[in-house]
């Protein structure tokens, strides 16, 4: 039969043991979620910047020049923008 201080130093060890595992567990959940958060992060800072992009690509406004580099000046032609027309103009009669 083992001595007193044989089975003290055998519970100590098995409780340290325990301990060390729970501890060692706890860093391991701990760094786990951090990246689970991180990834959370990143997933939605690349989704606001797609949703940045669609909305950019959708509220555009149209090319107010034509495809030879001359301002549309119709004002019924759905493209017609009056701020690059007036542009435009103001710089042709400055030259």
């Amino acid at each position: 039969m083992a001595s007193a201080g044989v089975n003290v130093l055998r519970y100590s060890a098995l409780f340290a043991g325990v301990g060390y595992g729970l501890y060692h567990q706890s860093n391991i959940n701990a760094v786990n979620h951090k990246a689970k958060v991180d990834r959370d992060f990143a997933h939605q800072a690349s989704l606001i910047t797609q949703a940045k992009a669609e909305f950019k690509k959708k509220n555009m406004p149209q090319e107010s020049v034509t495809k030879g580099g001359e301002v549309i000046s119709d004002p019924n032609d759905p493209k017609f923008d009056l701020e690059g027309y007036l542009t435009a103009l103001m710089g042709e009669k400055a030259k």
